[in-house]
């Protein structure tokens, strides 16, 4: 299928919603798998991937460790890319734009859904810092289920989520001969404009 100006839904978030069903549809693992780049104040850039788990008309949501190397470079430098690539139906979709904590409420929302070992996780990690050995995390962990043993697990100050607010997104079809349809949604005075771009 060809993706055009005319097929394209003209609002970004309403056409990424299709794309996504679709992925959720066919029965990909992890189709919320996103990877998201940032880079230090200095230019140095990182990348990984983590998992989407809420999006609006407002920007796409993950959460994570505020402390990590991730949340550090993203608290210095708040400029991110993000991108989703569905082999299966040969698709991607770019996402550039400015990234900022979700509100406190919204946070523990999400904090509260999660399994009892997620929680007790977020409280053990100290992501992205050096560690002794596995069994330094897994006593941590063990010493964590005692103490909140019969009680609500409270989400820690240093976990937390992010939302990637855009100001492009791209939708990218594949084709043979690699003669693929670009379309970019650019923010312009609060409204998206379509362009076509050069494969």
């Amino acid at each position: 299928m060809y993706l055009t100006e005319d097929n394209i839904d003209k609002d970004p978030f309403k056409q990424f919603e299709i794309w996504f069903e679709e992925a959720k549809k066919i029965g990909l693992k992890d189709p919320n798998a996103m990877n998201v780049a940032s880079s230090t104040i200095n230019g140095v850039p990182s990348s990984r991937m983590v998992l989407l788990k809420a999006y609006d008309e407002n920007g796409f949501i993950f959460y994570t460790n505020y402390t990590s190397r991730k949340s550090e470079e993203i608290l210095s430098n708040p400029i991110v890319a993000c991108n989703f690539f569905w082999d299966a139906l040969e698709r991607q979709i770019r996402i550039e734009g400015k990234i900022q904590k979700v509100d406190e409420e919204v946070s523990n929302k999400y904090f509260s859904s999660r399994s009892r070992l997620s929680q007790l996780g977020a409280h053990a990690s100290n992501q992205s810092k050096v560690i002794k050995s596995y069994e330094e995390l897994t006593d941590k962990l063990n010493s964590l289920e005692e103490k909140f043993k019969g009680q609500d697990i409270p989400r820690p100050d240093h976990w937390g989520g992010f939302i990637v607010v855009p100001d492009t997104i791209e939708f990218w079809q594949g084709h043979d001969g690699r003669l693929h349809d670009r379309l970019k949604f650019k923010k312009e005075n609060n409204n998206w404009i379509i362009n076509r771009l050069s494969p």
